[in-house]
């Protein structure tokens, strides 16, 4: 085999936490490399077996969890009250849109048909013009 020899449970030592926790996980990767049983390795944690593989199921999920795909870039700032604000202007915007098609289509009933918007226009203008019958 050509270069380096892999290494195991030995990472374990460079890493930045209490000696305890290095000892956990060093414990839990040597079970999962088949260099330790887990009887030997709950008696040198000094816990039981249940207890044991409740430690190393926490280990392996909190691995699975780091190793998940982010976003790139900083996480999003949550500023207070920024739901409240989207939402209204989401709401805002939803109107807005219902305005300017009820505006669109009086536009094209106008030049579709000038002479009903005349008619009605001359209507109004005659009603308001008369004084009502006695």
């Amino acid at each position: 085999m050509r270069g380096r020899y892999p290494a195991g449970p030995e990472y374990v030592e460079h890493l930045d936490a209490s000696s305890l926790a290095k000892e956990r996980l060093q414990v839990v990767l040597e079970t999962l490399a088949g260099t330790c049983r887990v009887q030997e390795a709950c008696e040198r944690l000094q816990v039981g077996e249940v207890r044991f593989h409740q430690l190393r199921l926490q280990a392996l999920q909190a691995a699975a969890e780091r190793l998940e795909t982010r976003p790139g870039g900083r996480p999003r700032r949550v500023v207070s009250g920024e739901t409240e604000q989207i939402e209204a202007l989401q709401e805002r915007m939803t109107e807005l849109e219902v305005e300017l098609r009820a505006a669109q289509v009086r536009e094209e009933l106008a030049l579709v048909l000038p002479h009903v918007v005349q008619e009605t226009d001359e209507s109004e203008k005659k009603r308001t013009r008369r004084p009502p019958p006695k």
